[in-house]
């Protein structure tokens, strides 16, 4: 049987505190205090304790918030259907100091599902329910 325990930790930013979560396979949420959809996608029983996993999230913040491009990215496991997952893949390729508009996104997911359209409202709406800001980066998006 998998472990399903989620275990959290805050890392404090200079944009605020942030809550991290991340279970046995990766970064689960990541989300700064008072953000919509705050914690929302973060089981009951979560135990705030520190795992390597998170220990690895915030190493990987403090390169991101100290001004340099880190060079990996922690394990991730975000939850979503099919579509959001699709979306959060494509915001990991915008790269470090780039933006993306959600119409070049919609069009890059129409072309991968060999579709003739994609609303870029519905990649809005998977972009705004990011659980993993920062380190999936939705901020990368206009």
């Amino acid at each position: 049987m998998k472990d399903k325990t989620v275990y959290t930790c805050t890392y404090k930013s200079k944009l605020g505190d942030i809550l991290l979560a991340a279970d046995a396979i990766g970064l689960t949420g990541l989300w700064f205090e008072g953000q919509k959809y705050f914690a929302n996608t973060l089981p009951d029983g979560a135990i705030s304790q520190e795992s390597p996993i998170l220990t690895e999230a915030k190493r990987w913040l403090d390169i991101y918030f100290s001004g340099k491009e880190p060079d990996f990215i922690p394990p991730l496991h975000p939850t979503g259907s099919a579509f959001r997952q699709a979306v959060w893949k494509i915001l990991l390729q915008i790269p470090y100091g780039q933006t993306t508009t959600y119409g070049e996104i919609a069009k890059k997911l129409a072309k991968m599902q060999n579709a003739s359209h994609m609303s870029a409202q519905a990649v809005g709406g998977a972009v705004g329910h990011n659980e993993v800001s920062i380190i999936i980066p939705c901020h990368r998006v206009v």
